[in-house]
């Protein structure tokens, strides 16, 4: 005689056995449990987690965005691009339609005011301006604020010319 398995079944008197555990595993699945396994791989997928929550699980894309944030250490760079892409809201419309920000970086924020008069009013206004982004994103995201007025053109480009001469004007006549 042969050894026989379990989980095989021999001749006709294990049929009725054979149905009697697949009855068992739908009914004990239908309540909720997990049936009980027959051998499994060892390299085979994962064993079914049940009901709960469970990280291979959909998440929503707000909670995986926040994730993804928090994993690569990206808050400093959200921080400053929620100021840019945020400043009617965090500064007001009013203050907004005259000021816009130019650049955000090692903390210093860059104003252009469209005229000498709202680059005033800005710089008296530096320190509400500066709370008010301080509330909206946190503290320490911007630490300093520079304003400039409206500029005339400039011939010169980049920041590194040569000195000198009277540069593209000396040819006009």
């Amino acid at each position: 005689m042969s050894a026989e398995r379990p989980d095989e079944p021999s001749g006709t008197e294990a049929g009725p056995d054979v149905a009697r555990e697949a009855l068992a595993r739908a009914r004990a699945a239908a309540r909720g449990r997990r049936p009980p396994a027959r051998s499994r791989r060892a390299d085979g997928p994962p064993p079914p987690t049940g009901p709960g929550v469970d990280p291979r699980d959909p998440q929503p894309l707000g909670m995986a965005v926040r994730q993804l944030v928090n994993d690569r250490s990206w808050d400093a760079t959200v921080a400053s691009a929620t100021v840019l892409g945020r400043w009617t809201e965090i500064v007001g419309e009013e203050l907004a339609a005259h000021c816009q920000p130019e650049s955000l970086a090692d903390g210093r924020l860059v104003l252009v005011a469209e005229s000498t008069a709202w680059a005033t009013q800005v710089r008296l206004l530096a320190r509400s301006v500066l709370a008010r982004i301080a509330a909206a994103v946190g503290d320490g995201v911007v630490g300093s604020m520079q304003v400039h007025g409206p500029t005339a053109p400039d011939w010169r480009h980049g920041p590194r010319r040569v000195g000198g001469g009277r540069g593209p004007r000396d040819t006009y006549g």
